[in-house]
């Protein structure tokens, strides 16, 4: 056996020690769920498993409370392993986070028993609020948490073992509609109805949603709404997500529902204000990197799917902006049955199940098996290198 795979089975053996743990951790998180930047229960648990383990966890890093960072080796290339543990408001852990959560942590500790004598380092980052925005991994970004690392992973728990998720490049908006108020009998006309606004934008939309492209989706919701049904409404609020297939799209999609939305506000004499939450790219999944990690999956008795043949899941996650700034793989593990897809009150089921304890243990094997091949294969290392330069130059998904 060479030297990688001495080093594999001995991270295998090690997730194998921690099994039990990790997937009582794993529970444990789905049993309380916390949404984002209010995940302490579970923050509190990782970082004081990875303490137990070893390391050396900076709690609440980068000025984030829920955020925590561990590392290990010295030299050599940086990998990071990303846990998510955020949960879904009413719905708890219908995205499986906790085990993300939990399959990253075992990752990292068999991964740090090896990385010196693979020569190589190990980034643990705790990411806090994927759901919503702030999201947690642009924040950590901008305030230089991934600077000096080298490529980056986690798995997501879905119906199937595939090599990536659909995703979509998204932004956020929140639209705030003001008017002027008046008494709806005695004085209508000295009024200018907000709400009149926001339903005229919200028909605008869907008006436009018969001419986008079918892998563009538009959501709204009205989060402020008014109470009184004899004062001519004159503030409401909505929320809008556009999601498109690259970040150049769904900038191209804003510009188009931002002209609908102000079409409400001119036809009913309002003013309106658009604040951008922020913009999540897609996810640019490298090859390379996922080419190790599927051939360890196989090791395992997991074979790993291409999504292209219609049984993938489609969404957004904010690990396409780490994507932009170095390799990353962002592979789907089985926890549900096929077609019970995240975000739904089955998945929350599915996310605590027998399918989802292995599919922790299995994930961090992988995980720690693919952060082997990059520390120890040079040939790994430029291929995935290579091709995220090319990607980034050209502009387009890989």
């Amino acid at each position: 056996m060479n030297r990688a795979g001495e080093l594999k089975v001995r991270v295998c053996a090690e997730v194998d020690a921690w099994a039990e743990e990790l997937v009582s951790i794993s529970r444990a998180i789905h049993a309380r769920p916390e949404v984002g930047h209010q995940e302490f229960f579970a923050h509190d648990l990782l970082t004081d498993a990875l303490k137990r383990g070893g390391l050396t966890p900076e709690r609440s890093a980068y000025g984030l409370a829920t955020a925590f960072a561990a590392r290990a080796g010295n030299d050599g290339p940086a990998v990071a392993v990303l846990c998510e543990y955020d949960a879904l408001q009413d719905i708890g852990h219908a995205c499986g986070h906790n085990v993300i959560a939990a399959a990253g942590l075992g990752a990292a500790l068999a991964a740090a028993t090896v990385a010196d004598e693979a020569v190589g380092r190990l980034l643990v980052l705790g990411t806090p609020c994927e759901e919503t925005a702030p999201q947690g991994k642009i924040v950590l970004a901008e305030r230089g948490a991934f600077d000096g690392v080298d490529a980056a992973m986690m798995v997501h728990p879905a119906d199937a073992d595939l090599w990536e998720m659909d995703t979509l490049a998204s932004i956020g908006l929140v639209v705030t509609y003001t008017g002027r108020a008046a008494h709806a009998a005695a004085a209508p006309q000295h009024g200018r109805n907000a709400l009149d606004a926001a339903v005229l934008g919200y028909n605008a939309v869907a008006a436009l949603r018969q001419h986008i492209a079918p892998d563009e989706r538009i959501h709204g919701v009205f989060t402020e709404m008014p109470q009184r049904v004899n004062v001519v409404p004159d503030r409401v609020v909505a929320r809008w997500s556009l999601r498109s297939a690259t970040l150049a799209r769904v900038q191209q999609l804003e510009a188009r529902v931002v002209a609908c939305l102000e079409s409400g506000a001119t036809a009913a004499g309002c003013e309106i204000h658009v604040t951008n939450l922020g913009v999540t790219e897609e996810v640019r999944t490298n090859r390379a990197l996922t080419a190790s990690y599927v051939a360890n999956m196989a090791a395992l008795g997991r074979t790993v799917g291409d999504p292209a043949g219609g049984a993938g899941t489609v969404g957004s996650t904010d690990m396409g902006h780490v994507s932009y700034r170095m390799p990353v793989i962002h592979p789907l593990i089985a926890v549900a049955p096929p077609g019970v897809k995240i975000h739904e009150v089955e998945f929350a089921a599915a996310a605590a199940s027998e399918a989802a304890g292995q599919a922790v243990v299995d994930g961090a094997k992988a995980m720690a098996m693919t952060m082997v091949d990059y520390w120890t294969d040079s040939s790994v290392r430029v291929r995935a290198r290579s091709e995220y330069e090319s990607t980034s130059a050209s502009g387009i998904d890989c």
